[in-house]
C-alpha cells in the first residue's frame, strides 16, 4: 500500500479521498446503532472515527497508527457479529479504540490511558465487550481458540474472531496454537491484519513470507471453496475479481504454485483454510466476506491489507513514531521536545559509542529499535545491529549463541517483555554463566500503559537466580558507569533495570569507570535512620531525608546500586546503629529489593526494623507517575509517617 502524496489534505492518503465528516450522523452508543447505520454512510463513520482519534490523542497520546488502520475491519466486524455473545480477541489489543468506540465508549475516548479512564487495551472489566485482556504479543491466538474449544464442547453457537496483526505471527505463541487449531476446533476465524509493521517495520523470514502473498501476480488453481467464496462475493464472473485486484489492489489471491508439491500455503498445512489478501479498507468488501466466513464450519485466515497511519500525513510518513506516541501538534505531527535526554536514549547513545571502540558488542531488540533508542545503533552499526521481531525467547537464544562465540551481545528488551524469556535466562544464560548482558528498559512503572506494561516484577523474577548480577542507576552518568561495567564484565549473566523517561539529568563524566560490583554508594552518614533508595527512587528518599531531619533525626541516605549480590557489609554495618532501617523501590514489595535485605539481616541475626516502601501486592491501574505513587504510598510523605511509626 503506498502512503499519502504530499499534495493530499492532512487527514487523508491516497487511498482514501478527502470528504468532510457528516456532522448528522447518529450517535453510536452500541453496535446496535452501528446496525441500524445505512451502508452508504458507513465511509462517513469511518472518517468521522479517523478524525476523533486524531483529535482525540493529539491530546492524550496514544497508539494512533494501529487504531487508524483498522477502523473499516472495526465497523465490518461489528456490523456482521454480534458482541458480546460473538467474541472478539485483540492480539495486543492496542488496535482496539475503534472498537472501544463502537461498543458504547465513544464518550469516553477522550479518557483513554487517562488515570480511572479508559484502558489503552481491552480489559475484561472494563466493558461486556472486552472478551480478553492483552498487552503482550502472541496470546490472541491460543486464547480465542481456548474460546472456540469451550463453545464446541458447551454446545453452544457464538463465532469467536481473532485479530492479529503480522507481526504477531513472529512469535513462537502464536505457531503454537496454530498448531493445534485444526485438532481442537471446526469453526474459528482469524483475521490476519498485514501492514507490514509492529512498533517497528517487521523482519525476517515471516513478514518476507506475508510480503510474497500481497504482491503475487497469480490467482490460478483457486480451491473449491475460493472459487465459491469469489461467486459470493462478486457473483459468477469470476474475472471480476481480476480486474478488482489489478484495478484496486482488492481481490482475493490464493497464491499457489502450478507444481502440485508447491501448492500449499503455510496455513493450509496446518489445516487452515486461507483467504485473501483482500483490502482491509473496502468496508463492503469487508462486511461481505464476513458474511461469507461466518458460515463456514472449518477454521479459516482471512488475510487484509491495511494500512497503518491512514488517514493522517504524519503517521504515514512515520508509522514508527505513531505507533505509540505522547501529545502532539495535529497539523505537523510534531512531539514537544524534551529539555533533557530520556534513559532509553542515553543507553543507545552509549552502547553505540562502546562499540565504534569495541568490535565485540552487538545489539540485540525484539521489534523495538525506537522504543529501546537502538535505531542509533541501526543506523550506525548495522551489520553487528540485530531485530529479531516479536521473539523475546529466541533473541535470549541467540544472545547465548552469540556469547559463547566470544561477542558480548547487550540484550535490549523492555522488563515487561523480558518475563518472557526468563527459562532461556536461568537455563541457558545463568546456568552456563554466559555473559549475556540484559537491559531491562521501562524497569518500574510505565504509567499510562498500565499493568500490562508495567516492569514491576524483574527483580522478583531474577533474585533467585544463582550467579545473576543485577543493578539500578540513581541517574544518567552511574547510568553510563554501569553499561561500561557490564561491556567489561564476563563471568556470567549481567542485568540492570532503568525506567521510563528522563533522569535527574545528571550529565555523564567523559570517561565512564568500572563500578565494583556488589559495592553500595554511601551518599550521606547517619546514626538515626537508614534510607536505602534504589534507583529512580532516590529522589524520593532524598525529599524523606530532609523531613525527617527537619523532626530533628540524623539520617544516612544509601544508594545500593546493586540488588544482586547487596552490599551486606554495608546494610550490616548502619543496621547495627540505627533505630530503622527503610528500603524505597519502584518495584512490587514481594520478593522486590526490600525483601532481599530483611533476609539478609535476618540470616546476620540483626533484629533492627525493616521498613519498605514499594508497590503493593496487587497490579498496578494506569495513570500518570506522580498520581500512582501517590495513591499507593511511594511518596516522602509516606515514607516519613512509615519511619516515624516504626520508631514508636
Amino acid at each position: 500500500m503506498t502512503s499519502g502524496s504530499s499534495d493530499l489534505s492532512l487527514f487523508t492518503s491516497d487511498l482514501f479521498s478527502p470528504c468532510s465528516v457528516d456532522t448528522e450522523l447518529p450517535a453510536i452508543n452500541s453496535p446496535a446503532d452501528l446496525k441500524a447505520l445505512p451502508a452508504e454512510q458507513l465511509p462517513a463513520l469511518a472518517e468521522k472515527i479517523r478524525q476523533t482519534l486524531i483529535e482525540t490523542l493529539s491530546q492524550t497520546g496514544g497508539h494512533l497508527g494501529p487504531n487508524l488502520g483498522v477502523v473499516e475491519l472495526s465497523i465490518a466486524m461489528h456490523r456482521v457479529f454480534d458482541t458480546p455473545k460473538d467474541r472478539f480477541v485483540f492480539d495486543v489489543a492496542h488496535q482496539a479504540y475503534v472498537h472501544k468506540m463502537l461498543t458504547g465508549r465513544w464518550d469516553k475516548i477522550g479518557t483513554i490511558r487517562q488515570y480511572q479512564g479508559l484502558n489503552g487495551f481491552c480489559l475484561r472489566t472494563e466493558s461486556e465487550h472486552d472478551c480478553y485482556g492483552a498487552g503482550h504479543a502472541g496470546t490472541a491466538l491460543g486464547a480465542a481458540l481456548g474460546m472456540a474449544t469451550a463453545r464446541d464442547l458447551n454446545g453452544t453457537d457464538e463465532h469467536v474472531v481473532c485479530v492479529a496483526g503480522d507481526a504477531a505471527f513472529t512469535c513462537g505463541p502464536v505457531f503454537e496454537a496454530l498448531n493445534n487449531v485444526a485438532a481442537h476446533t471446526k469453526k474459528l476465524i482469524i483475521v490476519l491484519n498485514d501492514n507490514e509493521w509492529s512498533i517497528d517495520r517487521n523482519v525476517g523470514a515471516i513478514a518476507k513470507y506475508f510480503t510474497s502473498i500481497a504482491t503475487h501476480p497469480g490467482f490460478a488453481s483457486l480451491h473449491q471453496k475460493a472459487a465459491k467464496f469469489v461467486e459470493f462475493v462478486l457473483g459468477h464472473d469470476a474475472r471480476k475479481l481480476a480486474k478488482k485486484a489489478e484495478d484496486h489492489a482488492k481481490g482475493m489471491i490464493l497464491p499457489q504454485s502450478a507444481t502440485p508439491a508447491n501448492r500449499s500455503l503455510l496455513f493450509d498445512e496446518f489445516g487452515i483454510r486461507y483467504y485473501g489478501p483482500i483490502d482491509g479498507h473496502d468496508v463492503a468488501l469487508l462486511i461481505q466476506t464476513f458474511e461469507f466466513l461466518k458460515t463456514q464450519d472449518e477454521p479459516v485466515i482471512l488475510h487484509i491489507i491495511t494500512e497503518k497511519g491512514r488517514g493522517y500525513k504524519p503517521a504515514l510518513e512515520d508509522p514508527g513514531k505513531f505507533h505509540g506516541l505522547g501529545k502532539y501538534n495535529i497539523e505537523t505531527g510534531e512531539t514537544p521536545l524534551a529539555n533533557k535526554p530520556t534513559y532509553s536514549q542515553v543507553f543507545a547513545r552509549t552502547v553505540t559509542d562502546f562499540a565504534k571502540e569495541d568490535t565485540k558488542i552487538v545489539a540485540i531488540t525484539g521489534a523495538m529499535p525506537g522504543g529501546t533508542g537502538l535505531s542509533v545503533f541501526k543506523k550506525e552499526i548495522p551489520e553487528r545491529y540485530f531485530d529479531v521481531g516479536i521473539a523475546e525467547e529466541h533473541a535470549a537464544l541467540f544472545a547465548c549463541g552469540m556469547s559463547t562465540s566470544g561477542l558480548k551481545p547487550f540484550l535490549t528488551i523492555y522488563s515487561t517483555f523480558m518475563q518472557r524469556a526468563f527459562d532461556m535466562i536461568v537455563h541457558d544464560m545463568a546456568l552456563q554463566n554466559l555473559p549475556v548482558r540484559l537491559c531491562m528498559d521501562r524497569g518500574g512503572l510505565s504509567g499510562d500503559d498500565g499493568p500490562t506494561h508495567h516492569g514491576l516484577f524483574d527483580i522478583a523474577y531474577l533474585r533467585g537466580v544463582p550467579g545473576i548480577v543485577h543493578m539500578q542507576p540513581r541517574n544518567e552518568d552511574e547510568f553510563v558507569d554501569m553499561l561500561w561495567t557490564m561491556a567489561n564484565y564476563d563471568k556470567g549473566p549481567i542485568a540492570i533495570r532503568y525506567p521510563r523517561g528522563n533522569g535527574p539529568g545528571v550529565t555523564p563524566k567523559d570517561k565512564p569507570i568500572l563500578l565494583d560490583i556488589g559495592k553500595a554508594e554511601v551518599v550521606a552518614d547517619g546514626s538515626d535512620i537508614a534510607l536505602i533508595a534504589l534507583g529512580d527512587m532516590f529522589p524520593v528518599a532524598e525529599a524523606a531525608k530532609k523531613l525527617l531531619e527537619e523532626k530533628g533525626l540524623n539520617v544516612a541516605l544509601i544508594n545500593p546500586r546493586w540488588i544482586k549480590p547487596l552490599d551486606g557489609v554495608c546494610i550490616e554495618s548502619y543496621a547495627k546503629k540505627v533505630k530503622v532501617v527503610c528500603t524505597l523501590e519502584d518495584h512490587v514489595l514481594h520478593n522486590g529489593f526490600g525483601c532481599g535485605v530483611i533476609e539478609h539481616l535476618n540470616d546476620a541475626g540483626i533484629k533492627t526494623p525493616v521498613v519498605r516502601i514499594g508497590w503493593p501486592d496487587e497490579f498496578i491501574e494506569h495513570g500518570t507517575i506522580p498520581i500512582l505513587r501517590q495513591k499507593h504510598g511511594l511518596t516522602a510523605d509516606n515514607c516519613v509517617a512509615r519511619v516515624m511509626a516504626a520508631l514508636g
